[in-house]
């Protein structure tokens, strides 16, 4: 193999590690990174001294379990502190989380999950332990099929597809979860989750498109429930959800931007 081309897989595949650890920080064995990458634990396990060296991760107690290290926040706070995107949108999403006392997030696609780049939550409502970094399955979640919906239609067939194939035993609840968020979009412009990726959990999203380039991404507003009135809810939070959607979709107009 050349060494240019080794290089760049060696890059590859210490990225995939870091990118197995997600926002709730939860620390992960060589054998977990492994399963999450589909690499072998020994390669796993190279990388993850290489890493350790470097100072992106680092060992927790105990000595079997690694957790992100200073190296990686450095790297994340640039990118949010240059983002213009996370700067421009945070003041409008505040303003909507304390508007309806929810959290309000913005999320672009990362394979088969989306990623919140910018998150904001109202004072008063229970935590959904999310966060800018979140990973959020696509297929089961409002803000993943509001994406979803905005692809032409052979990339939307090969996305479902795809999600389809990795649901195993719930392939036919996320096929009629993804079948009636398209024709809630279709119809009032905004898609509705509740408890199917967390427990009395709601979401509600709206796709918008960001920046120059019109790249398209999803706005949600969710909260902890327990028993509500998804009538009342949808009425409370619609009309606002899609005002911010426009008013982040004006601001945002001029933004050189790609995820």
């Amino acid at each position: 193999m050349p060494e240019a081309t080794h290089v760049t897989l060696t890059l590859d595949r210490g990225l995939q590690i870091l990118r197995a650890f997600h926002a709730e920080r939860a620390p992960l064995t060589n054998g977990e990174l492994a399963q999450r990458t589909g690499m072998s634990r020994s390669a796993v396990s190279r990388l993850t001294s290489t890493l350790i060296h470097l100072g992106y991760i680092r060992r927790v107690a105990g000595g079997a379990r690694f957790e992100l290290a200073t190296g990686v926040f450095g790297i994340g706070y640039a990118y949010l502190e240059t983002n213009p995107v996370t700067r421009l949108a945070n003041p409008l999403m505040q303003r909507l989380a304390d508007q309806l006392n929810v959290s309000v997030a913005l999320a672009a696609p990362d394979g088969l999950d989306m990623l919140y780049i910018a998150h904001r939550t109202s004072a008063g409502i229970a935590t959904l332990r999310l966060g800018v970094g979140s990973l959020l399955p696509m297929g089961c979640t409002a803000i993943g099929r509001a994406w979803l919906w905005t692809l032409p239609r052979p990339d939307r067939q090969q996305y479902v597809a795809r999600l389809l194939e990795a649901a195993g035993p719930q392939r036919e609840a996320m096929r009629a979860g993804i079948d009636n968020a398209f024709d809630d979009l279709d119809a009032n412009g905004v898609c509705m989750s509740f408890g199917e990726y967390q427990r009395h959990a709601y979401g509600i999203a709206r796709p918008i498109s960001v920046g120059r380039a019109a790249t398209p991404m999803s706005l949600s507003c969710g909260a902890i429930r327990f028993e509500p009135d998804i009538g009342a809810v949808r009425r409370r939070i619609v009309p606002a959800l899609k005002q911010a959607a426009h008013e982040l979709e004006v601001a945002l107009r001029d933004v050189r931007f790609e995820p």
